[in-house]
């Protein structure tokens, strides 16, 4: 999953939430995301692309670590 963006996913089913890392180091929570929008961002060629055209702005956040 190279990214110039992320350096890394978790989608909790549970939870609907999707963690993103950022290679900043920063870390936020993404809540009521679908599993299906984890899915697509997945196979997305570019994740940072898809972050901000289908998460960003759609879904509410918390951060959990700032840098």
């Amino acid at each position: 999953m190279p990214s110039s963006v992320v350096a890394d996913m978790e989608y909790n089913e549970e939870k609907s939430s999707l963690r993103i890392t950022y290679t900043s180091g920063a870390v936020y929570d993404y809540l009521g995301v679908p599993p299906e929008v984890f899915k697509e961002m997945k196979i997305a060629g570019s994740k940072g692309t898809f972050l901000n055209y289908m998460i960003k702005g759609k879904y509410r956040y918390k951060k959990i670590r700032q840098v």
